[in-house]
């Protein structure tokens, strides 16, 4: 199994960030739950997607958001 979750490659969709062992961009999730699609929704139209991926890419954006809120709350305190 791969351990790198995120492909960054300016040969892959021009270095669109994808899931690692794809073509399928990351963008493409947040679309699917965005619109109120499920993860199960999403994985079943991105085969070579992995659950684990999913669930990884998630944990990593909401520590981003986490990150950047306290960057945000300790410039404007």
């Amino acid at each position: 199994m791969d351990s790198k979750i995120i492909n960054v490659n300016p040969e892959i969709l021009g270095g669109t960030p994808v899931f690692s062992g794809t073509r399928v961009p990351i963008k493409n999730l947040f679309d699917y739950l965005e619109t109120g699609d499920t993860i199960e929704d999403f994985l079943n139209d991105f085969e070579g997607v992995r659950k684990d991926q999913v669930v990884k890419v998630l944990e990593m954006s909401q520590k981003l958001i986490e990150n950047a809120s306290n960057t945000l709350n300790e410039n404007f305190a």
